[in-house]
């Protein structure tokens, strides 16, 4: 069991980056975000508290949705060239995922590239505070930095112990911008961590307490948050959520539904939360048999409802039946072809190819899943 750093919760909660700064007595600081943050002023709002201290901070801001080993490259040489001795990562997952990996690349050498797989990261990072701005990746707790390789369409993990933040702010007034769509797509990537961490091969009652958590706030809070942007509890409770699947994802892994959304984004530029809400009620539903009283227990979470005398296979079954309703509900593209990517039948194979090749959830999924099984959920997923 691990749990990252020290966390700080609640309504203005970022302003305490400036405090963090100066116990961890750092002189120069860089702060990874996007476009976004930078154009709606936060970016600049986080960089005026650190440099009220007196210290020098640098913004970088091309951090893309779906981050690439060359961006987080590049942000790692300005992180060098400064001396950067304290790395913020603001925003959604993506400049979270940069930031981390840009904390272990100012004392590590080379590319991000060289340390994607699991353990390679020989020293420890600079210290990293995480400032999330939606509710959804949990990348604020997480040892994990999600690239992809520009060069083959690869996307894959640095996954290290040296990645874990040393402190996150979660502050729900962050997120208060996210327009539906970014509300619903994160909120349900919240989900896949939870329900997949969930069902592991890995889990364990610690997850599954935090993961339990998660689901119950996704079910009562989602469309609230999706559809009344301003209502500040909807944003606590799904700050909350968020940061909950996070703990779970951490401790117990994810799924297939992770390993075959992996190939919509290399391939298609899906974003993850998009791809991930796509295809949880698929993968549920191909799940279902295998672990049924877990799926028959997020039914309940999810819903609230008791399901009285049904049998406990019918329950789970169900679970998929919720997760379709609540992907309709938010609005969300619910089969490949609704993306409008491009995605055709003669690109399931190697899609398939890569899903199997995102070893660790393949092997944490609690069905067994072979080439042909990938196959056939995007199958089933195209209409």
């Amino acid at each position: 069991m691990h749990m990252a750093g020290r966390v700080f919760f609640g309504q203005g909660a970022s302003a305490k980056v400036k405090d963090l700064a100066d116990s961890l007595g750092a002189k120069r600081v860089v702060v990874v975000t996007d476009k976004t943050m930078q154009e709606l002023g936060v970016a600049e709002k986080i960089a005026s508290f650190v440099r009220g201290t007196g210290r020098e901070v640098f913004i970088f801001d091309e951090v893309e949705p779906e981050p690439s080993v060359e961006t987080t490259d590049k942000a790692a040489e300005l992180a060098r060239e400064k001396s950067c001795d304290l790395v913020v990562g603001l925003g959604g997952g993506s400049s979270m995922d940069v930031a981390k990996a840009v904390s272990v690349l100012v004392t590590n050498e080379g590319s991000a590239a060289k340390y994607q797989g699991l353990g390679l990261v020989k020293k420890p990072g600079v210290p990293k505070i995480m400032i999330p701005t939606t509710a959804g990746t949990g990348s604020e707790v997480t040892f994990t930095a999600v690239l992809i390789r520009r060069s083959d369409g690869v996307k894959g993990g640095i996954n290290d112990d040296k990645l874990y933040p040393d402190y996150s702010l979660l502050d729900p007034e962050l997120t208060v911008s996210m327009p539906p769509y970014v509300t619903a797509s994160t909120g349900m990537d919240a989900l896949a961590h939870a329900l997949e961490a969930y069902t592991s091969r890995q889990a364990s009652p610690f997850s599954d307490m935090f993961a339990e958590e998660a689901m119950v706030r996704v079910g009562r809070w989602l469309r609230v948050a999706t559809w009344n942007g301003s209502d500040m509890e909807a944003r606590s409770e799904m700050m909350l959520a968020s940061f909950y699947g996070g703990v779970a994802l951490a401790n117990a892994g994810v799924g297939a539904c992770h390993a075959l959304a992996y190939p919509l984004g290399g391939m298609f530029g899906v974003s993850h939360g998009v791809a991930n809400a796509l295809l949880l009620p698929y993968v549920a539903r191909f799940n279902s048999l295998a672990a049924p009283a877990k799926y028959a227990k997020a039914a309940k979470l999810l819903s609230g409802i008791s399901y009285g005398n049904l049998g406990i296979h019918e329950v789970a079954l169900a679970c998929s039946e919720i997760l379709d309703e609540m992907v309709m509900d938010l609005e969300l593209p619910n089969t490949l072809s609704k993306l409008e990517v491009g995605i055709k039948e003669e690109h399931f194979e190697e899609m398939a190819i890569k899903a199997m090749g995102v070893s660790r959830p393949m092997e944490n999924n609690p069905r067994k899943m072979d080439l042909a099984d990938c196959v056939k959920i995007y199958r089933e997923a195209m209409e």
